[in-house]
Parts: structure tokens; C-alpha cells; sequence
């Protein structure tokens, strides 16, 4: 029998997991998409984290249940076009576009339907898309420059303890460390690597070098994390006698390659990135207010934050940013863009954004501090049947209580039945989706998390007074992720709503933020699991909707209420129209629901 907690008390930031939210998003510009993945926090926030299972024959929410996850389905069959991805990314692989290698793996990769033919190849295009991301930012190279080995040796060390105390796999030490030795070779062929760190790398002292590693690996074989460390604190001594590179910068490289090495969502975080993910859980950052993600000539502006000084200047979605600054981004990865649109609070930048047909334009716009929404363009969308909709754009600290808001202000307008949108929902923090959750819920477990460590296994349940009784309509596509899945499972578990729409991203495991004492970085690790109340698994499988509509494309601007062409929303109000025409249920909560959320 699991141990069930369902509140956990708040733990201090740089216990057990830590602070976490979805990894993929950029809030120094806006967010990235489409994604993403809870975490949980001190604040037990988060994305992912392993749910339990109900026995048979006994009922959602009755206490003192055994629960037990149930086993995920296999994977699904290899997509037909292995070979020609294959060939595909052998072209890229040639022309160093690491980045795009990564693109198209990704997702398969998350999915766990890449070919095997193609993991390696993938992994080396994540470590060179790592390495250059993170010397091209300034303050992680000003840092190197005044980190002492002790330090790196001990960011090593504590990066390595976490892994194993904490990641949800039981760690193989020698793959973590032959990964780092990777990195380091990667890292030597990195042109800005190189001239800063390995002046003194000719071809002739690289072969020597590596004979000399494959001597010391031969050596010292490795099955522990102390033969780990001895073995990097070696490594890291024979760079520096060989090629220069300062012993500090060979720790953290092998630091960084082993959390990265661990699975998909695992990742090391330099100090801005570490800044950039508490910013999006507190929902603000200084900044330009936009969602983008990749395009082939740019960036493409995927959401403008309402209020910004993005959508002040007259960017909308849909636009193209194709030039910061007056240099050109075509080509360029996202992260490496991403630094050229950050700055201090006030400072100005130019942008060119093309707008098809017209030519692109230069548009100034001052980095101000943004508020994120987390709720947006809440409204009444059927006064004639009560018909209400809003849009949950993410999973905040503040999420639940401005939803507590927002539905007294639809209640007195006439709501009688509620439309959620969640599509394009990347997650957030899992302590939100849990309270988002019991407003509509009256009890009964909302989400199990199961780790390899004690400390992961929770079990988060609904019970809190005031629940949101009308008629509920949730909207998923295949861009909601982890706390989306969260809560869109837990309404259908408990067949508290209907979901519509398409399947959802299939994100199933929380991470945990951990900041590293030595030397100002962090990192994001997966410590768990999560499962929804009758114990069904998300990862790699997503939420099914009860009603299944296959639209061309999601609208590209959520601020757009009921845009013409969104059959999936046409479905979810027919719906909620026919669910209120058999409920004769009140949709306020009952005179006990004063309690601030």
C-alpha cells in the first residue's frame, strides 16, 4: 500500500525536488512551444510525477484505498519513415546543423518511437546544441572564467549525488561518464569553445590527448559515482596538461553531459536559465512579452502576451521575427536568438517582422517587466444557454485563485456550464493543477507521483470546500502537457466533465529544480512518475478526449475567443449546450467557499 500524503507541507527550496516548470519555456521573450512539462516543487509544483492506480472494484475518491499504477501500454509501432529520417538527419549531421537534427528527433524521441538507428545521432546533436548554448552566453562564460576546480569538482560531485538519490531511474555511472568524455571531445571542435578555453588543442595534442583518456578509461573502469568523479577529477587533468583548457571548465562540461544524459527532460541549467524557469513560475519576467518557436527564417510568433510591450508595438501572432537588432536570425537555433532579445528593464531593441505579403518592417520595442496570464479571454460565449469560456494558457503559483476570480465574475454574468481550453497548455506547476482541479472536484485523488526515491510518493487529493458544480466541457489537443494532462485526467477519471478535442501530449514525469551551491547553475531532474486517479499512466500515452475532433491546425491566437474554423470549440459548446439542458445543478460553489485559494 502506497503512503498517502494529500497535502504535503512546502520544503525548502534546495530540498528534495526543488522548484520546477515546463523546461521548454524561454520567459526572457515570452514562451517557447509548444513543450512542456510540470514540475513540482518545494512548492511541489510541477510536471510530472507518478500517479496511483484504484484497485479493482472500488470506487474514485472513497479513503483508504490501495492504489497501484498500472502498466503503460507498449509504445507505438516506428513511424514507416525511420529510413528517410534517417537519411534526412545523415545530410544535416554532415552539414552541422545540429539543431534541426534535433528538431526532427524530439519529438519521436519523447514519444519513445525514434528509431535506434537514430538515438546516438540524436544525443550528439543534443550535446552540440548544449555546448554551444551555453558558451554563447556571456554571463555563463564570465562565470568559467572564475570558477576554481574545487568548485567545478564539487558541482560535479553534488550533480552526481542528486542523480543518485533522486532520478527516477537507478543511475549507470559509466554511460554518465562516457557521455562527459563525449561532450569534452564535442566541446573541443566548438569554434567559440575552442578560442576560449583550448588555446592550445592542435590536431597533434588531441590525439595525444585521447590516448592518453582511453589509457586512464582503460585503467579505471567505472560503477560508482566516487569512481565517476576520480575518474572526471582525471579526465579534467589531462585536458588541462594537454590542451590548456582549465580543469574547472572540463568538470562542468562532464557535469552538464551527465544530468542531459539521463532522459529527455533532465537537463543543466546555467545561472540565466536557472533565473529564466523561477520567472515563468512566478509568471513575470523583464522582457518583450511573445511566445515563439523555430521557423525557417526566423522565429515564428506563435502568442503575444495581452498587454505587452509586444503587442503595444503592434506584433501579432502569426507574425515572423526574421532580424533582432540588425542581424539577421535565419538558421539560427532558438536559444541562441532568445539571447539576443534579452536586456536589462527599459533598454530598447529593434526587430524585423515580416507579415506576409508585405516586406518586413523594423519595429522598436522597449524590454519591460510582463505579467504572464495564466486565465485569458474569459467570457460568456452563449448568454441565450449560459455557455462560459476560458482559456488556461498555463499552470502558475496564482493560477488557482485567479480562477477562483474569474468564475465568480462569469457566474454573475449568467454561467450556467464552463468550456476549459487547455490546447496549447504546456503545464506548469503540479501544486496548481492539483488546485485548479479541486474547484471542481469535491474529493478523491487528483494525481499520484511515484519516484525511486520515498520522497516522490504522493498521493494529491481533492476535498477542500467550495466546489464549481455546473456542467464542464475541457478542450486538449496534442500540445497540452503534463499539468494539462494532470488535470484533463483527473476530470475524466472522475467523470466530472467531457473531454474533446485530440490526444494530449503524453508528458508523464515530474521535474525537479535543483540549484548547485558551488557555482550558481542548477539543474532540472526527473525524480518521478505521475498517474491519474485510476492509475493510468500519461507518459508516452496522453490523454484520449471522450470526443475526438481532428481539426487542420489549433487557432495560432488564443486571445481570439471563437475564431471561425475551430471545430473543436463548435464541439465543446454543443456540448456544453446539451449539459446544461440536463443539469438543473447551480454552478456556485456553496457558502463555504471563502477561503482564498
Amino acid at each position: 500500500m502506497f503512503h498517502n500524503r494529500e497535502r504535503p507541507e512546502e520544503r525548502p527550496l534546495a530540498a528534495a525536488t526543488g522548484r520546477g516548470f515546463p523546461t521548454t519555456d524561454c520567459p526572457v521573450t515570452g514562451r517557447r512551444a509548444p513543450s512542456s512539462f510540470a514540475t513540482r516543487f518545494s512548492l511541489r509544483g510541477g510536471l510530472a510525477a507518478a500517479f496511483l492506480a484504484l484497485c479493482a472494484g472500488v470506487a474514485v475518491g472513497d479513503p483508504g484505498l490501495k492504489w497501484g499504477p498500472l502498466a503503460p501500454e507498449p509504445p507505438a509501432a516506428m513511424v514507416p519513415a525511420a529510413d528517410d529520417l534517417a537519411a534526412r538527419t545523415a545530410t544535416l549531421v554532415h552539414q552541422g546543423r545540429w539543431s534541426d537534427v534535433v528538431s526532427m528527433c524530439e519529438t519521436a524521441a519523447r514519444k519513445g518511437t525514434l528509431a535506434p538507428v537514430l538515438v546516438q545521432r540524436y544525443d550528439l546533436a543534443k550535446l552540440h546544441c548544449d555546448i554551444a548554448r551555453r558558451h554563447a552566453e556571456p554571463a555563463f562564460r564570465r562565470q568559467l572564467a572564475t570558477l576554481t576546480e574545487a568548485d567545478a569538482r564539487r558541482v560535479y560531485a553534488e550533480v552526481l549525488a542528486r542523480i543518485a538519490s533522486h532520478h527516477v531511474d537507478a543511475p549507470d555511472f559509466a554511460r554518465l561518464s562516457a557521455r562527459g568524455r563525449t561532450a569534452v571531445e564535442i566541446a573541443l571542435d566548438d569554434p567559440t569553445f575552442a578560442a576560449l578555453h583550448a588555446t592550445q588543442a592542435s590536431p597533434e595534442r588531441r590525439a595525444l590527448y585521447r590516448e592518453q583518456v582511453a589509457r586512464i578509461v582503460e585503467s579505471r573502469p567505472v560503477a560508482t559515482q566516487g569512481e565517476a568523479e576520480t575518474l572526471g577529477a582525471w579526465i579534467a587533468r589531462t585536458a588541462h596538461s594537454l590542451l590548456g583548457v582549465p580543469p574547472a571548465v572540463t568538470m562542468m562540461e562532464m557535469a552538464a553531459a551527465a544530468v542531459g544524459g539521463l532522459d529527455e527532460y533532465s537537463s543543466f541549467l546555467t545561472t540565466g536559465q536557472l533565473d529564466d524557469l523561477y520567472a515563468q513560475i512566478e509568471g513575470n519576467f523583464v522582457g518583450l512579452g511573445v511566445e515563439l518557436k523555430a521557423a525557417s527564417d526566423g522565429l515564428l510568433v506563435v502568442h503575444v502576451i495581452p498587454g505587452s510591450p509586444a503587442e503595444r508595438s503592434g506584433i501579432r501572432a502569426g507574425d515572423h521575427l526574421v532580424g533582432v537588432g540588425g542581424r539577421s536570425i535565419g538558421g539560427m537555433g532558438v536559444d541562441e536568438a532568445a539571447q539576443l532579445l534579452q536586456g536589462p528593464e527599459g533598454s530598447l531593441v529593434t526587430l524585423a517582422i515580416l507579415r506576409a505579403p508585405a516586406p518586413a518592417r523594423a519595429v522598436t520595442v522597449r524590454r519591460e517587466h510582463v505579467d504572464v496570464p495564466s486565465i485569458e479571454n474569459a467570457r460568456l460565449l452563449d448568454p441565450a444557454t449560459g455557455v462560459a469560456y476560458l482559456k488556461l494558457s498555463s499552470f502558475q503559483k496564482t493560477t488557482a485563485a485567479d480562477l477562483e476570480a474569474t468564475l465568480r465574475r462569469l457566474d454573475a454574468t449568467g454561467m450556467r456550464s464552463l468550456v476549459v481550453d487547455l490546447r496549447g497548455n504546456p503545464g506548469g506547476l503540479l501544486s496548481a493543477a492539483v488546485d485548479v482541479a479541486d474547484l471542481f472536484l469535491e474529493r478523491g485523488l487528483v494525481v499520484a507521483t511515484r519516484g525511486r526515491s520515498p520522497e516522490e510518493d504522493f498521493n494529491y487529493s481533492a476535498g477542500r470546500p467550495g466546489t464549481w458544480k455546473m456542467p464542464l466541457v475541457v478542450l486538449i489537443d496534442g500540445d497540452s502537457a503534463s499539468s494539462s494532462e494532470i488535470f484533463a485526467g483527473a476530470i475524466r477519471d472522475h467523470g466530472r466533465g467531457t473531454l474533446v478535442g485530440s490526444r494530449s501530449y503524453g508528458k508523464g514525469s515530474i521535474q525537479g529544480i535543483f540549484p548547485l551551491e558551488s557555482a550558481g547553475v542548477g539543474m532540472r531532474l526527473t525524480t518521478a512518475k505521475f498517474y491519474s486517479p485510476r492509475g493510468l499512466p500519461y507518459s508516452r500515452v496522453g490523454v484520449e478526449p471522450d470526443l475526438a475532433v481532428h481539426a487542420a491546425a489549433r487557432p495560432i491566437d488564443a486571445a481570439i475567443a471563437r475564431p471561425a474554423g475551430d471545430p473543436a470549440l463548435d464541439a465543446a459548446v454543443d456540448v456544453a449546450r446539451r449539459s446544461v439542458a440536463r443539469s438543473s445543478v447551480p454552478p456556485k460553489p456553496g457558502p463555504r467557499a471563502t477561503a482564498v485559494r
